[in-house]
C-alpha cells in the first residue's frame, strides 16, 4: 500500500494547491476570497515560503497526487508581531475527515517547533465542524469570535480565532 507523504511544497505543487483553494472559493465560505485564482496570481502568495523559517508550507501526496497542503503565514505586518504565525489548511474537498489534515499539522508543528514562535493563531468561518475539530486536536483554544466578519454569497458569516503556544508542554 502506498504511503501519504508530507514533504515541503515547491512551485511544481502550485496549479494543483490552486485547484483545491479554488474550489472553497467557488463553493463554500470557508474562504472570504471570491474570485478564483489563476496559477500565476497564486504565486505570489507562494512566495513568502521557504523551507526554513517561520513561513513554512507542507504538501500531502499519494501517489503523486498532492491531497493537501499547510503552512504559516505572517499574522500582520507589524515587527512586534512577529514571534506570532498564522495557520492555513486546505485538503481536497473529497479528503475531509480523513487525517490528511492531522498528518499535515502534526509535520508542520514539527518543522517550525526550533523557530522564534511564541503563538499560533488559526481563523475559520463558522460553522466548520472539521476545522474546529481539527485545532482543538492539535491544542489550540477559542479566544474568539468575529460576527459577521465577512459577506459572501449574499450573507453575512462569523469567524472563530483559536491560539495556541507554539511550544506546548508534553
Amino acid at each position: 500500500m502506498d504511503e501519504i507523504r508530507i514533504r515541503p511544497a515547491t512551485s511544481a505543487d502550485l496549479a494543483r494547491m490552486t485547484e483545491i483553494y479554488n474550489y472553497f472559493v467557488i463553493h463554500t465560505p470557508v474562504t472570504f476570497d471570491i474570485e478564483p485564482y489563476t496559477v500565476d496570481r497564486r504565486a505570489v502568495w507562494f512566495e513568502q515560503f521557504s523551507t526554513t523559517g517561520r513561513y513554512r508550507l507542507l504538501v500531502a501526496e499519494k501517489n503523486n497526487e498532492l491531497l493537501g497542503y499547510a503552512g504559516t503565514t505572517r499574522f500582520r505586518a507589524k515587527a512586534a508581531y512577529d514571534t506570532t504565525v498564522e495557520t492555513t489548511i486546505y485538503c481536497d474537498p473529497n479528503l475531509v475527515r480523513t487525517g490528511i489534515g492531522s498528518r499535515l499539522y502534526s509535520r508542520l508543528f514539527a518543522a517550525i517547533a526550533e523557530e522564534d514562535i511564541e503563538t499560533i493563531v488559526a481563523g475559520y468561518t463558522l460553522p466548520t465542524p472539521a476545522s474546529a475539530a481539527l485545532h482543538i486536536r492539535f491544542g489550540f483554544n477559542p479566544v474568539g469570535v468575529f460576527h459577521k466578519n465577512g459577506r459572501k454569497f449574499n450573507r453575512y458569516w462569523d469567524v472563530a480565532w483559536m491560539e495556541r503556544p507554539a511550544h506546548l508542554p508534553d
